[in-house]
Order: C-alpha cells, then structure tokens, then sequence
C-alpha cells in the first residue's frame, strides 16, 4: 500500500491528467498552489478528492483566489463550496441557459470583496429556496429575493453597521448593514440558489459625495438593481441612475463590476483604498449608456389668467399653435400651479403669443415661470 504522501500524488497527477478536465491556465494553478505556502497541501488534497464532475470549477476557484485564501481555507471548507454550488446550479429551473463560465465566476466564489469568510452558502439557500418559489428565470428569482430577504432577515440599511464590507453573518447578526452589506447579502443569497449574481459600484461619485454599492444579476445579460431598495417594475431601474450616468472612466469615479478571475483590472474598495486582490471589469461605459436620458420634447407651462384689475381668475384657457409648428391645440382650467408639458414647437409658438399679447395689451398673459426636463 503507498504511503498517504504518495497516494495523495498520484491522486493529483491522475487529476491534472484527466482529457477531460477543463483547467485554468496551467501557470495560474500552479502560481496559486505556489502562494499557498504551508496551506499548499490542503489544497492539493482537495484537488485530488474533488468529485470529477466538479474537478474544472475547484481547480479555477483556486487559481484565483486571493492570496489570504490560499494560505488560510481548509480542504473541507473548499470541497463544500464546490459541491453547494453545484447542487444549486443543478436544481435551479434555468441551468440549461446557464453557461460554464458565468457559473463559474458568479455562483461558485465564496466571497464578494474583502468580507470575512464565514460559511454562508447552505443556510442562505435554505432560507431563499422558499423565497423564490415559482420563478423560473433568475431575474424573476432574484427580484423576489430582493423583495422578501431583508424584511425575512430583520437586516436593515444603516450608518450605525460595524463595517461596510460585512459578511451575511455579520449583518444577520447584527440587523445593520450598508449598501455593501446589503449587497454581499442579496448576491450571496442569489448564488446560494444558482442565480449568478455580483457586485458593482463607484469609489466615489463624480460629485465626490461618496461611494455606492449594488448588484448586478445575470439572465442572458447583466442587468442591476439596489440591495433593498427594490423596483416593482424591475430591474434596470434606482435612485443611482442619473448619478451612474456622470461616472468617469478610472478608479476614482468609475464603475467597477467584481470578477473572480485575475483580470488584471482591480475593483476600488472605498474602505480599503490600495487594497489590490479584488479584481474587476470596468461597466462605466454600459452604465453611461444605459441611463443616458432621451431628448427631452416637452418642457413645464404655468398659465395665470387675470382680470382687468390684475387679480388672478380662474377660466378656460385654450392654447391653439399655428398650423407651421406642427403642435395640436391644448385646453384647460388653470389653477394654483397647474403644470403642462408643451412640445418645442408649442414652446417656440407660446413666446411670440406672449410676445404678441403683451404688445396689444390684452388681459391674459401667459407667463412661463420654468423650464424642466423630464
């Protein structure tokens, strides 16, 4: 019988050999198992006991986990995230459209930023699993998490948390999180049920009012919504969207969504500024693109009519555009800040009206008090 060191070798080069294993480059593993110093041969012995089936996904969280992981996770600890995210990915009704890469990257990691790895995966699915009964897509599944899990949790946003990047105990525990908090919650929630699910945000707002975190849901493509801050309609839709519009390419003002894997591209912790091991893609420009506002084609009217005293009356008022402008005929009874939208043309036609009507000296003025986009 050999020896465990030498039973625990051949076990990983039968591994690495397997044809039809799906590695990470060779050089990144390697480099990894490298990193982990004296935790090298708990990870090694997780390689060589991992199921076959989950071989790929244990060999590429590894080879791109952060350095502090490496040196610290425990073979159990990995072989159980492994097979958690399996199991949820495989029970979830859009696995089908589910591809690899996006699993691998957005249901298998542990950890979102640099928040304590506590065990959250088996006791966060136990308590969405209900949550999300009969959603069939992982944007209906995630819009009911978000509608349901805080208030099911009692875990709020608030100032008064211990630390912005808290793990979903920490915030469970304590009942207090911030938009970081509350955004590792709902993700890891999300993954616990195999909806691929991550982090995104800014530094610092282009008005330099501070940072923001949210989530982004995959469903064919990345869409994004608020930590308990949920929109019926959907998502795609947050009080952050016009400041999301303004973000500026780079680490300051940028917008950052979190990877697993090394990128190169490095996500800004507004807790931890040069912070380094959370890697990223920049979104800045979908962001832009995406909140970037029509034409506006209408504009604010406030009508007051007065008598021949100058004491405002309430009557019938009917704005009729000539036929050049293109605009249609508007009526109405004014009252106290009585708002109408007007097209540029009837805009264009309301000025030489009261151009006009001033001139003559006519009763009725048309004063136009402002101007709103909307």
């Amino acid at each position: 019988m050999p020896s465990p060191a030498i039973a625990l070798a051949l076990g990983l080069a039968s591994f690495l050999a397997s044809p039809a294993l799906v590695l990470p480059r060779d050089e990144r593993l390697a480099a990894a198992l490298e990193r982990a110093s004296e935790n090298r041969a708990a990870l090694e012995a997780a390689l060589a006991r991992v199921p076959a089936e989950q071989r790929g996904s244990l060999a590429f969280l590894i080879a791109h986990m952060p350095a502090r992981d490496l040196r610290s996770l425990s073979a159990e600890r990995l072989l159980d995230e492994v097979a958690g995210a399996h199991d949820a990915r495989d029970a979830a009704p859009w696995k089908e459209r589910l591809p690899e890469a996006i699993f691998r990257e957005h249901v298998l990691p542990y950890a979102n930023v640099s928040e304590a790895r506590d065990p959250w995966r088996a006791e966060l699915r136990a308590i969405a699993l209900p949550l999300i009964e009969g959603a069939t897509t992982p944007l209906a599944a995630a819009q009911k998490l978000n509608e349901q899990l805080f208030a099911k949790l009692n875990v709020r946003y608030s100032t008064a948390r211990k630390r912005a990047d808290q793990s979903p105990k920490e915030s469970m525990e304590t009942g207090l999180a911030s938009c970081t908090g509350l955004s590792i919650l709902l993700v890891d929630a999300c993954r616990s049920v195999g909806i691929p699910a991550r982090l995104a945000g800014t530094a610092n707002w282009v008005d330099k009012r501070g940072n923001h975190t949210w989530v982004e849901v995959w469903d064919g493509e990345w869409h994004f919504t608020g930590a308990a801050e949920q929109d019926p309609a959907g998502f795609d839709r947050g009080w952050f969207v016009g400041d999301a519009a303004k973000a500026q390419p780079g680490r300051e003002h940028g917008i950052f969504a979190v990877r697993w894997e090394r990128t190169g591209v490095i996500f800004p912790l507004a807790w931890a500024r040069g912070a380094d091991e959370v890697a990223a893609e920049e979104v800045t420009a979908r962001y832009a693109r995406a909140s970037e506002p029509a034409a506006s084609t209408s504009a604010e009217l406030f009508v007051k009519v007065l008598d021949a005293s100058g004491r405002r009356v309430k009557a019938a008022v009917e704005l009729v555009p000539d036929a050049a402008s293109g605009a249609t005929t508007q009526r109405g009874e004014p009252r106290r800040e009585r708002r109408h939208q007007r097209s540029p043309a009837l805009r264009a036609f309301l000025r030489r009206a009261r151009d006009a009507a001033r001139g003559a000296g006519r009763r009725q003025r048309h004063g136009r008090r402002g101007e709103r986009a909307r």
